[in-house]
């Protein structure tokens, strides 16, 4: 058994209630069919609308928008019991764009938009990567271009989560020159868009029930009014503000993986026969996962702790980049250590802990790659 770390304040009775309700929800109405969303290469949208209606998909957002006006924690909770249960990518991303909408919309936008993304009969994605620029947000070459009380849209986006299942997208364009200034957010509404198409549903290494997708704009008019804040340009500025939360919601799910991967490997080796007696008796096994277990601690606290700040309002962006690269550093360390104690069997799909090892790559790749992480962290040190 995993020790049990600290308990901070946002741990409360009411969380744990929460908590135990996410966990049940999953087991008992998502869980079974999981295997053929993966063999498919998607959740579809309707899935989620149960979950929004137990008040498990924003927690976080007020009453009149269709939530619950619980903290930032309720989230975190949600999407570590997704992850407990090899569930990753599809809300998080939806979550992220509510929170674009909920920070930098008008009162008209938010009235129009949050509901729906609350309630499910909305899902989200974000527009932002294109070919050819990765992690370099200010490359970006899709542009809109101000006609009348209508912007027309026109580029390319690849690599979007949610893509072929949202129906709202939160859309990064170029409305200026180059460079950061130059960027804005838009709010599009995709079902029956003149222009808009989604392109090829993309084959990954893993996350297999997490639909990602190429999209193309050509010609699409969207409303004035659903430019994203008071005036262009100011994309790239709310795209950056909203980083300690979004890393947090990468941080969570490291944790929440970690812990999964060494209750499994403990379990294992402890049935499995070896030259007579459990793999757990070699001394190596017994060590390996002592060290996956005080990795699994460590991360643990720091992500607890993190959160903490998150719901005070103290988290500052160098901790949350420190968050997202060492958690996720340490959830591909441990997993591959864990698939290794499985010898063959950690191998093959039908475990658990190969499917963790697919899925956990990716960890270190999106909302920002560890590199960049490490390097906006620098930046901050020297300033």
């Amino acid at each position: 058994m995993l020790p049990q770390p600290f308990r901070h304040e946002w741990m409360d009775a009411e969380v744990d209630a929460f908590r135990e309700q996410v966990r049940r929800f999953i087991a008992r109405e998502l869980a079974s069919s999981l295997e053929s969303w993966r063999r498919q290469g998607y959740i579809p949208r309707e899935v989620w609308k149960p979950f929004a209606q137990m008040g498990f998909l924003l927690p976080e957002l007020d009453e009149k928008y269709g939530g619950a006006g619980a903290s930032l924690a309720y989230q975190c909770v949600v999407q570590d019991e997704l992850a407990k249960a090899e569930f990753s990518g599809n809300t998080t991303v939806h979550t992220i764009a509510a929170h674009y909408i909920l920070d930098y919309g008008t009162e008209a936008q938010m009235q129009r938009w949050l509901p729906g993304l609350a309630s499910g009969e909305l899902f989200a994605g974000i527009a932002l990567t294109e070919p050819g620029c990765g992690s370099d947000l200010q490359a970006l070459r899709t542009r809109a271009v101000r006609d009348g009380d209508e912007y027309v849209i026109n580029g390319a986006k690849t690599f979007i989560t949610n893509g072929f299942t949202a129906n709202l997208l939160v859309v990064a364009v170029r409305t200026g020159g180059a460079g950061s200034k130059g960027v804005s957010l838009f709010v599009v509404e995709t079902e029956n868009l003149a222009g808009f198409q989604v392109g090829r549903r993309l084959e990954k290494l893993g996350h297999h029930a997490c639909d990602t997708a190429e999209l193309s704009f050509q010609d699409v008019r969207i409303p004035a009014d659903q430019l994203l804040g008071e005036m262009e340009g100011q994309g790239f500025a709310q795209l950056m503000s909203q980083l300690p939360y979004e890393r947090m919601l990468l941080a969570v799910p490291a944790a929440a993986v970690i812990e999964l991967a060494v209750e499994l490997t403990l379990e294992y080796t402890q049935q499995r026969q070896v030259f007579g007696q459990p793999l757990y008796a070699f001394q190596n096994t017994r060590f390996k996962i002592a060290e996956c277990a005080t990795l699994a601690h460590v991360v643990r606290t720091f992500v607890n702790d993190c959160v903490q700040r998150l719901v005070d309002g103290t988290l500052d962006e160098t901790s949350a980049y420190m968050a997202k690269w060492w958690c996720t550093e340490q959830q591909c360390k441990v997993v591959d250590e864990c698939l290794q104690l499985f010898g063959g069997y950690g191998y093959m799909v039908e475990y658990p802990i190969a499917r963790l090892y697919a899925d956990a790559r990716l960890q270190r790749i999106y909302g920002g790659t560890n590199e960049i992480m490490k390097e906006l962290i620098a930046r901050r040190l020297s300033a």
